[in-house]
């Protein structure tokens, strides 16, 4: 593979594992992200609630690897061409490009989401509206997976004089094990959190969310967090690469494209099925070991398909608690579940070690 020019688009958990990784090889690889630092965005609830977390520069993280790093953003992709072209007007001719662009949240075609609702990748915008407010009042977290429970337990320990209730369309952590779920409720209980559950969320105004057709505010708020659902980067659609109904690009057990193989998905932006397993979910904990992986087969240092098998998730429930649920490797909900000083002490063991495992 000597000589050979690998582009890595997408400097997250996925993608600057990948690099890092990819530049210990032969090969001269460049990695194209507008970021200067890491974008830890399993924290985003801290920032919002005004807490300090660490961003390690990326060039730092990427000390002693053959990767150069334009920081700038992916803007097209020319499949047949192979070659990124980026938002300074620059185009980078590729042999094998890693496409790493992740997810975002995504609005539902919800109307006035997007307009009136902040979401996590505006955490630092959240926390100075709420800390600055003269006059606290409510704020409706939408949403009862993992970002929603995260961000209602933060906000209501953070902003003791906000009313932060939180809207599901289904129930709250409804995925979790019977222990689990209760573990959740039980916190969110205690810092004072209502919980609104099988309220599907039809439109949001300056007024708040409304959940029928008749546009009238059912739950009145003066801030709405969308945190409902993710969707991927649309660059991978648009480019002309296989996709499924989600926008999640179809690959091999190699991670390779289906429709390009001179191209590897990864990360939230990748549809890895598994068997036994299927489809893995968007997350950290699924996107580092593809990283890390990939790195590991385009430097010749595995042949072998990708494998995965689950153990934990985790969950932050404000300072003082957090959930870690055992799980099968295929996914599915053990009855154990660590709580208390154990899951807190867990929790921060792991995801404060997460920018240290990217190289």
């Amino acid at each position: 593979m000597t000589g050979k020019h690998i582009v890595v688009i997408g400097a997250g958990y996925a993608g600057l594992s990948a690099a890092a990784g990819i530049g210990r090889g032969p090969d001269r690889v460049t990695l194209v992200a507008p970021e200067q630092r890491f974008h830890h965005r399993v924290r985003q609830h801290e920032i919002a609630a005004g807490r300090r977390v660490a961003r390690p520069e990326i060039a730092h993280v990427l000390r002693g690897r053959k990767v150069t790093h334009r920081a700038t953003r992916a803007v097209a992709i020319d499949l047949a061409a192979c070659e990124v072209r980026t938002e300074d007007g620059g185009r980078l001719a590729y042999d094998t490009l890693v496409y790493a662009l992740g997810s975002r949240t995504a609005w539902g075609g919800v109307p006035g989401a997007a307009e009136h609702a902040y979401s996590a990748e505006r955490a630092e915008e959240l926390r100075r509206r709420l800390a600055g407010a003269a006059a606290p009042g409510t704020v409706a977290v939408v949403g009862g997976g993992p970002t929603g429970i995260e961000l209602a337990t933060e906000l209501a320990e953070a902003y003791p004089a906000w009313q932060v209730r939180l809207v599901a369309a289904d129930r709250v952590g409804g995925w979790l094990s019977e222990r689990g779920r209760a573990h959740v409720l039980a916190v969110l209980g205690r810092l004072g959190v209502r919980v609104d559950e099988q309220h599907r969320v039809t439109a949001v105004t300056a007024a708040g969310l409304s959940c029928g057709d008749d546009g009238l505010p059912d739950f009145p708020a003066d801030v709405v967090v969308w945190a409902a659902s993710m969707e991927p980067h649309p660059l991978a659609a648009d480019a002309g690469l296989a996709v499924n109904a989600r926008g999640r690009a179809l690959v091999d057990d190699h991670l390779r494209s289906l429709s390009h193989p001179e191209v590897h998905v990864i990360g939230d932006a990748a549809a890895v099925d598994l068997p036994g397993t299927g489809e893995l979910r968007m997350a950290c904990a699924t996107a580092m070991p593809q990283g890390r992986y990939l790195a590991k087969l385009l430097t010749g240092r595995t042949g072998e398909p990708f494998s995965y098998r689950y153990v934990t998730q985790c969950l932050s429930l404000g300072r003082g608690e957090a959930l870690v649920q055992l799980i099968h490797g295929d996914d599915s909900m053990r009855p154990r579940v660590l709580t208390g000083p154990v899951g807190r002490l867990v929790k921060a063991g792991i995801v404060k070690g997460l920018p240290l495992s990217l190289r």
